[in-house]
């Protein structure tokens, strides 16, 4: 029999930065909330104290802070008629545990996505005509508009202690910043960090393209900061353990150091860790959820009454959730009816590499995770499809997040990969090389989408998450084509060689290489019940008391990282749970 807690005003699952934020917004509204998460509590101290958390082998090779495959994971294949065959190894994305989640371990990367991002279809038609959209995929427009947004993107940033530099502010252009991007309504929370060798050689080749450069907006403090919250950050000290790591600095943002000092010590908001959620609990009629049922640190089943649920999980297992819960309708790839698990989408990610003699030193050991410079020449607008052949964009990027001997040191074309000629390479290599990456955007597919797998199950004896996914013609050509611009502004810096990793024609969907963390898709946003499983403010359709917010929520991934948008979509949607659903209970947007 299962353990019943008291009924409290909403339950959270999961506490990354959708859950944090929620928590936050809710509590200020007075509401009683519980949070779940899977797993252990984390804090700077002494979850990322230094020495331990700059530890390579447990961070990058045993993956401390990310989820254990072993007990909940997905499968993976590549079109329908394939059999799906479980994730058992961290590869091609790095789903989080604990307090902070995939917030934790991120290297920082804090863009705005373009006011074009948001009607990617009707901006393809306007520009090219519908029959330029190839059959089968199925791109949407986002609900909300760029302006609805903004005030969300400028908070969470400041939140965040990002360092930037605008290039567009209250409508005027600004020197320094990316010209392209959306209107600001002021600078960023910190100037730009400080620049490696390979950020200022990639200046010196971008405008020699004819290209625009300007800071990666990274939320990698640049200084001592101070957020709304009242919550301190130090400057970035440059250790090079971002990606997959705590910050042992309080310099890179995280639901840890951003968030939750406030949360912990605030009445009315619980957080119950080790806590797993098998599923959201719903009425007869699948109209209205009443909580949720979960497996406590103890392993006992109990059930957390509620009058909210909101689903803060990381992406794919929000989808997981909705389909194990029967929120909703599966999506059929076949019909093409259905919204859950539709419109499944990644990131289109590759590297060039660059190795220069002994008189280039590039101290790849130093690195900030989103610090850097890049270009939004090649992204948005700025694509001409008819001239590139693919939808969509994406940037190339100067970016040295730290490297180490653990981690993998790239070498040059033509050195073995063993014995004295790799140990030869990898000294000529380590302190004068560095490398760019190229990243894209992701369209939606028909056939690219999230369901229940039929065979495996995970410890708690529920059906695995299935991935079904590959790379499309489209995102191969926009590899090429990017690797191509890329290798063209290498070119000016004179290298002794570059090595790039463009997809082939035919090339499919390497799940044992790491791409990005940047799942998107399942349970997407949308004004149409038929082709969305959440309104414009997050709201399932079907079950108006269960909110998702998340990278799951966007119908195809834009060439920016997802987190940005993610933290502005969450804000959208907790104002309006604040100020329209605690008001008037039901659906905030009539199907």
């Amino acid at each position: 029999m299962s353990i019943v807690k008291n009924k409290v005003d909403a339950v959270i699952v999961g506490m990354g930065w959708t859950g944090a934020i929620m928590a936050k917004e809710l509590t200020d509204a007075g509401l009683s909330v519980v949070c779940l998460e899977r797993g252990p509590d984390r804090d700077t101290q002494p979850d990322f104290a230094y020495p331990r958390v700059v530890d390579e082998l447990e961070g990058s090779v045993h993956r401390k802070y990310l989820q254990s495959l072993s007990k909940e994971t997905v499968t993976i294949r590549h079109n329908m008629n394939d059999t799906a065959v479980p994730y058992r190894q961290m590869g091609s994305f790095k789903p989080g545990t604990g307090v902070g989640g995939a917030g934790s371990h991120w290297s920082g990367c804090h863009f705005r996505a373009l006011p074009e991002d948001f009607k990617v279809r009707s901006n393809v038609e306007q520009r090219y005509g519908k029959k330029f959209i190839p059959a089968g995929m199925t791109i949407q427009d986002f609900p909300v508009t760029y302006d609805d947004l903004e005030p969300h993107f400028d908070h969470f940033e400041y939140v965040c202690g990002t360092s930037g530099k605008a290039g567009v502010l209250n409508g005027q252009k600004v020197e320094g910043g990316n010209p392209f991007e959306g209107s600001r309504s002021r600078e960023f929370a910190l100037p730009p960090n400080p620049n490696y060798l390979g950020a200022e050689l990639f200046y010196k080749a971008a405008r020699e393209m004819g290209y625009h450069p300007y800071p990666i907006p990274a939320s990698n403090a640049s200084g001592p900061y101070v957020n709304p919250y009242g919550c301190q950050m130090g400057s970035c000290n440059f250790c090079g353990f971002c990606s997959d790591y705590g910050c042992l600095n309080y310099s890179k943002a995280s639901p840890n150091a951003c968030i939750m000092p406030v949360l912990r010590g605030r009445k009315g908001f619980e957080l119950r860790t080790l806590a797993q959620v098998l599923k959201v609990n719903l009425t007869a009629d699948k109209k209205k959820a009443t909580g949720v049922t979960y497996l406590d640190a103890q392993g006992r089943e109990t059930e957390q009454p509620a009058d909210l649920v909101v689903l803060c999980a990381f992406s794919l297992f929000n989808v997981h959730l909705m389909l194990l819960s029967g929120i909703g309708v599966p999506y059929d790839p076949v019909s093409n009816t259905g919204t859950i698990g539709r419109n499944y989408s990644y990131q289109n990610l590759n590297r060039v590499s660059l190795f220069f003699d002994e008189t280039v030193h590039a101290n790849q050991f130093m690195g900030i995770g989103g610090g850097g410079t890049t270009i939004d020449d090649l992204n948005g607008n700025q694509n001409d499809s008819t001239k590139s052949g693919f939808i969509g964009g994406g940037l190339v990027w100067a970016r040295q997040p730290g490297g180490g001997p653990v981690r993998g040191i790239a070498t040059a074309p033509g050195v073995p990969n063993w014995g004295s000629g790799w140990k030869k390479g990898v000294k000529e290599a380590f302190r004068h090389s560095f490398y760019y990456e190229v990243q894209g955007s992701c369209m939606s597919y028909q056939d690219a989408y999230l369901s229940l797998d039929p065979t495996y199950k995970d410890a708690f004896g529920r059906p695995l998450l299935r991935m079904t996914f590959d790379w499309h013609d489209n995102e191969v050509k926009a590899s090429q084509y990017l690797v191509e611009k890329a290798s063209d502004m290498c070119k000016v810096l004179g290298p002794k060689a570059i090595k790039g990793d463009a997809k082939k024609d035919g090339d499919h969907y390497n799940v044992t290489q790491y791409q990005s963390t940047h799942t998107c898709g399942g349970a997407i946003m949308g004004s149409d019940p038929k082709t969305s499983a959440l309104n414009r403010y997050l709201q399932s359709w079907d079950v108006s008391n269960v909110f998702a917010p998340g990278a799951n929520a966007f119908p195809q991934n834009n060439g920016y990282n997802p987190t940005g948008m993610v933290g502005a979509l969450t804000y959208w949607c907790a104002k309006a749970v604040r100020e329209q659903y605690l008001k008037n209970p039901g659906p905030l947007v009539q199907a």
